[in-house]
């Protein structure tokens, strides 16, 4: 089925595409109020919609977003997703045993890949067996985690080499969520012309901090991540919006780290 709302799909002065989010008023909805998130998630759906995995009442029903209005189920289809070694690992063995299958199925093992981009940062197993003031403390400590898991390292390279989409990022690099605000997060993305809110689910709990950098980012489980690196959407209640209006100047002698902690505070 084709997109009903691909009339929405605008041409920049300068090349490339985008979805214009506005276009949906002509369906009798007004999006001047929602917050930018949900606008986000707005964007998301009206790209998507086929009919079947997101379906025209999904998006109106996220154009619709109200602060006190009811809760229901939406899908989200993120355009990557980011692993950590612990629950990356089983996700690119099911990899492998999707083209096993297809090699028996007498098919082409090579057609699966991941549909989205997906990262894997291996970080949570890393042990340090040296440290102190030896100067080549980092070094050493790689060569043992190499030797140490040397099959799983091998494995991750034929990852790496074969399937399209799917990059590791060795240890040594940084822990996995400031590998992604750092290096990877790109904030808008540029799919085949077509320009895009960059938006992820991944497998640590600290993968929502990218949404400081207006990343919008949501932490799963495994499954969840594995379903998106498949094409399919994961579903959730359309959220609340909790936001901060922050007036007047510091006292003296007050941070911003100060601020950030109450703030922290207040949403705990």
């Amino acid at each position: 089925m084709a997109n009903p709302f691909a009339d929405a799909l605008k041409q920049f002065p300068h090349g490339g595409e985008y979805f214009h989010i506005d276009n949906i008023e002509n369906h009798n909805v007004n999006i001047s109020s929602l917050p930018y998130s949900i606008r986000v998630l707005l964007e998301g759906a009206l790209r998507n919609c086929d009919g079947f995995l997101v379906r025209d009442e999904d998006v109106l029903r996220i154009a619709n977003w109200k602060p006190d209005g009811t809760r229901d189920e939406i899908p989200f289809l993120p355009s990557r997703v980011i692993l950590q070694d612990f629950t990356g690992v089983p996700a690119v063995v099911d990899l492998a045993a999707l083209r096993d299958a297809m090699v028996e199925l007498d098919g082409d093992p090579e057609k699966v890949n991941p549909k989205v981009p997906v990262d894997l940062v291996i970080d949570h197993s890393v042990q340090v067996d040296i440290s102190g003031a030896n100067p080549e403390a980092l070094g050493l400590n790689l060569d043992i985690e190499y030797h140490r898991n040397m099959e799983r390292y091998k494995f991750l390279k034929w990852g790496q080499k074969s399937l399209k989409n799917f990059r590791a990022v060795p240890p040594s690099r940084g822990i996995v969520h400031q590998v992604n605000l750092e290096w990877i997060a790109t904030v808008a993305r540029d799919e085949q012309g077509i320009w895009l809110p960059d938006t992820l689910v991944g497998t640590d709990s600290h993968t929502t901090m990218v949404n400081g950098l207006g990343v919008l980012g949501w932490g799963v489980g495994g499954i969840e991540a594995e379903a998106v690196m498949l094409g399919q959407p994961i579903y959730m209640l359309a959220p609340d919006v909790v936001g901060f209006n922050l007036t007047g100047s510091l006292n003296p002698g007050v941070t911003a780290t100060d601020m950030t902690l109450r703030i922290v505070e207040m949403l705990r």
